[in-house]
């Protein structure tokens, strides 16, 4: 089954329900499915933004998101899709259900990597905090810039200092 995104909000989606790990860890998953998938991807000249195990419901997904300059399409998805299908496949490391789901990351992404928070200096972000700093718990600002223990953003008109171990959540706002 395929299902494309509708309006420019939506990431494009491919999905397949296929069979999991049993015996591994989430990380471990991750980290085994990224060293599949990144040849995929560098070969296509896509970019790899992040690769996700989660359970939700009943059924445990496998994500991978990817993009590319101009955006990533429904042909695209499918060729990961499938080439990594391939390769889960001949590793043969699968017992019971999961969902394996290729898609773009959206024009409102988490910020994971150094290249994420690079690429968003200057942009508005939306910031989710485990606890309040300076009141605020959930809130958009500037992005100025970055290190790997912490971010500066410009909120109004103050320049607050976050350690990235307080963020729940951050990704580009929706302007």
């Amino acid at each position: 089954m395929i299902t494309k995104g509708v309006g420019f909000r939506k990431p494009t989606l491919y999905f397949l329900k296929v069979e999991r790990w049993s015996g591994m860890k989430k990380n471990e998953i991750e980290d085994y499915c990224t060293r599949l998938v990144t040849p995929i991807i560098e070969e296509n000249s896509f970019e790899l933004v992040d690769v996700e195990y989660v359970k939700e419901g009943a059924d445990y997904y496998l994500r991978v998101y990817a993009d590319k300059e101009g955006g990533i399409n429904i042909d695209d998805c499918v060729l990961i899709s499938r080439a990594l299908e391939k390769k889960l496949d001949e590793e043969d490391k699968i017992e019971s259900a999961y969902i394996l789901e290729v898609s773009s990351p959206g024009l409102t992404r988490p910020l994971k990597k150094d290249k994420d928070f690079k690429r968003s200096i200057g942009r508005k972000v939306d910031i989710k905090l485990y606890n309040k700093i300076n009141g605020l718990k959930q809130f958009t600002a500037e992005l100025k810039s970055y290190t790997e223990q912490e971010i500066t953003v410009l909120y109004e008109t103050e320049e607050l200092i976050i350690n990235k171990k307080d963020i729940s959540m951050i990704r580009l706002a929706f302007e």
